[in-house]
């Protein structure tokens, strides 16, 4: 299927102000893109791509004093199929973990290990290891944060989520990545887009989406804590250790972000009226 993906932001600046974007469609799903993904700024200004340490697609840009406009609007094909499961995948012993992975057993700004650990083990240690113990942390946040926009905060973290029970998708996955860390499973944030293909409606407000991804024999699977259930169309932009790393813009002065809006549809192909084809190609007497 293909999917039309894109982005409207508007930022306010006082004075001119250093930015760092996470806002492209990470490196692994560049070759699904039909359509490129390239950021439009107004009133035009020297927009940079680098990659950061983590692989993802960042840019930098100086802001102007006063209103910036910046969108995207491109089409990536998608496999239309949900994120997939492996009930069987075991949990690799800490030893066995690839240098790489070891980072992500760590504590980190948004994700607290040392308070969540005895909590971690109470609540999901007499899970089997491996997908059930993930899929059984995943189900403990799911019901335990109450999910609203109006609980929106950019400081809370993981151990603020379990006091609070209150949250977004970020604090969601926050919650769930420390919980896993506290057992030794590395995980991961990610954010991107989440479209609402499969999904009987009323629909939600779209927005970028926050989930998370655990090591499990030997490879990376996606967790999704807040909708706690595999979904389609789901197109990464940035992973790293919490969401510190992946924010859709770190400013170095201030602003104010004054309009907001994410979309993702899927685009649906007209199918050629074949009855009338036919009609029109039958021999006329």
């Amino acid at each position: 299927m293909k999917i039309r993906i894109g982005y409207e932001l508007e930022f306010n600046c006082p004075q001119p102000t250093p930015m760092i974007l996470s806002l492209r469609v990470h490196a692994s799903r560049v070759p699904d893109l039909a359509e490129p993904d390239d950021i439009a700024a107004k009133p035009p200004i020297p927009l940079v791509d680098y990659v950061d340490s983590y692989g993802n697609r960042c840019t930098r840009l100086v802001a102007p004093s006063g209103i910036l406009r910046l969108s995207a609007n491109a089409v990536i094909d998608d496999s239309g199929l949900a994120d997939t499961m492996n009930p069987a995948a075991q949990q690799s012993p800490v030893e066995d973990l690839p240098d790489e992975v070891l980072l992500y057993l760590l504590g980190s700004r948004y994700c607290e290990t040392d308070p969540l650990a005895d909590t971690a083990w109470r609540v999901c240690g007499h899970y089997t290891t491996g997908w059930d113990r993930v899929q059984a942390i995943c189900d403990f946040v799911h019901h335990h944060i109450e999910f609203g926009y109006h609980h929106a905060r950019p400081t809370r973290t993981a151990l603020e989520a379990m006091q609070e029970k209150q949250g977004v998708c970020r604090d969601f996955s926050h919650l769930a990545i420390a919980l896993c860390r506290s057992m030794n499973i590395p995980a991961r944030y990610c954010t991107g887009y989440l479209s609402d293909i499969g999904i009987p409606p009323p629909y939600g407000e779209m927005d970028f989406a926050a989930w998370f991804e655990a090591w499990l024999d030997g490879q990376w699977y996606i967790f999704d804590p807040r909708n706690n259930e595999r979904r389609i169309g789901r197109i990464l932009i940035a992973r790293g250790r919490d969401a510190a790393d992946v924010a859709i813009s770190t400013s170095f002065g201030p602003n104010v972000l004054q309009s907001f809006k994410v979309y993702t549809d899927e685009i649906i192909e007209r199918q050629p009226d074949r009855s009338r084809q036919q009609a029109s190609s039958a021999p006329l007497f």
